[in-house]
């Protein structure tokens, strides 16, 4: 499958704003951020008063980019928002954050989603005690997310208790349940948007799509 891989933090500079690609390194006076505040190039841009639709696909490479999404999975995320009842903005958002991949960020189990998604590909969790290494797994209430026991003792390896040393690192939202003894997770209720705080105008994405 494509995937980018260029440096992201010139994604997050061509947005011109925090993405938090890089997990602790977006927190701190290294980020590409806040040391270099242009957009990556060599030329300057010319300033002029940027167009609706520059601003409407802006809106939608940023959740692209903050998710790790490609534009064929994207726009079939927005499909399956629109096709449901309810606000299509909103239901984008739940779909985004129901992913496993975000789900092992917002437990604190990774430092970044891009970290999430690997360690689900390399088959380190399991979900309702199944093993399961698709990030894009769209998770359900109910569902169980754990990491998968190494060894015949149950024990985990060091890498994975350095990772999660100090739990939780990042505010748990409240639609998901965090066991830190057991290193598990479990989903209360489909996502809520109001505690989504990736700053995405989900309504700029929809009238992107919808001409």
């Amino acid at each position: 499958m494509a995937r980018y891989k260029d440096a992201v933090c010139r994604q997050c500079r061509r947005i011109g704003e925090k993405l938090f690609l890089k997990g602790e390194r977006c927190y701190s006076p290294r980020c590409a951020v806040e040391k270099r505040r242009r957009p990556p190039g060599n030329s300057n841009p010319r300033r002029r008063r940027p167009s609706d639709w520059a601003i409407q696909l802006k809106e939608k490479q940023k959740a692209r980019w903050t998710y790790g999404i490609l534009e064929r999975q994207f726009r079939r995320y927005f499909e399956m928002a629109r096709e449901s009842s309810g606000a299509t903005g909103d239901n984008l958002i739940q779909v985004l954050e129901s992913r496993l991949d975000n789900v092992v960020y917002r437990l604190s189990f990774s430092e970044s989603r891009k970290q999430g998604r690997q360690l689900v590909n390399h088959g380190h969790f399991t979900v309702n005690g199944g093993r399961m290494d698709i990030p894009s797994y769209l998770v359900k209430p109910g569902d169980v997310i754990e990491w998968k026991r190494a060894g015949n003792n149950g024990s985990n390896p060091e890498y994975i208790e350095i990772l999660t040393d100090g739990l939780p690192k990042r505010p748990v939202p409240s639609w998901l349940r965090l066991d830190v003894p057991n290193l598990s997770g479990e989903i209360v209720t489909a996502p809520h948007v109001s505690e989504v705080n990736t700053n995405i105008e989900a309504r700029l994405i929809v009238e992107f799509y919808s001409k």
